[in-house]
């Protein structure tokens, strides 16, 4: 798929702020600081269109990204570690789940996880919130740079039957090496 256009629409705080059009949307969800944002940019081939930091807990809101005027990719908050107040963080929670249990439009869930880490517990209830909605999802593996092939396949497998899922539902991301980036462009095909 070729990425002609790329519009950063808003970075949502309530429901009424959502786009009102019923174009599909992509979600990407997973742990503060995972990826997120530079995932974004790589696949994208944006430079500095969602803000990358060090520091986990960059993105606040919920950011709406139109891509080819066909669908939107939405960023949510990073879960976990974030240095910012216990209100703060109940507050992410509260506009995530509202997100998630009132979109008509969510059509695939692209679920990352560090690929040296192992899953959290909130990872498992994301996780089993996607399959409890029947909805599509992939497991992507980011910062593969990070660790050998061996190391990359094996965690790709553990994955795979920590979740219980098929090979295809597991990919391996790297924004350094561009690993992973055909496969999740792939993805946005499917809804373009």
């Amino acid at each position: 798929m070729k990425i002609k256009n790329v519009e950063f629409v808003r970075s949502a705080f309530n429901e009424e702020q959502y786009p009102k059009d019923n174009l599909p949307q992509i979600v990407i969800v997973g742990r503060s600081n995972v990826g997120k944002s530079t995932l974004i940019n790589t696949v994208l081939n944006r430079k500095n269109l969602a803000k990358t930091s060090s520091r986990p807990g960059k993105t606040r809101g919920i950011n709406f990204y139109l891509i080819n005027n066909k669908f939107y990719l939405v960023d949510l908050p990073g879960y976990g570690y974030a240095k910012v107040s216990k209100e703060m963080k109940k507050q992410w929670a509260h506009n995530i789940e509202i997100f998630l249990n009132t979109s008509k439009n969510l059509r695939h869930g692209l679920f990352l996880i560090d690929i040296r880490r192992n899953p959290t517990e909130d990872d498992f209830l994301m996780i089993n919130w996607f399959k409890h909605k029947n909805l599509p999802f992939t497991v992507v593996l980011t910062k593969a740079d990070k660790v050998n092939k061996s190391e990359a396949q094996k965690a790709v497998e553990d994955i795979r039957k920590i979740f219980n899922i098929k090979q295809e539902e597991v990919i391996t991301f790297s924004a350094l090496e561009k690993i992973g980036v055909s496969q999740v462009l792939s993805i946005f095909e499917m809804y373009a």
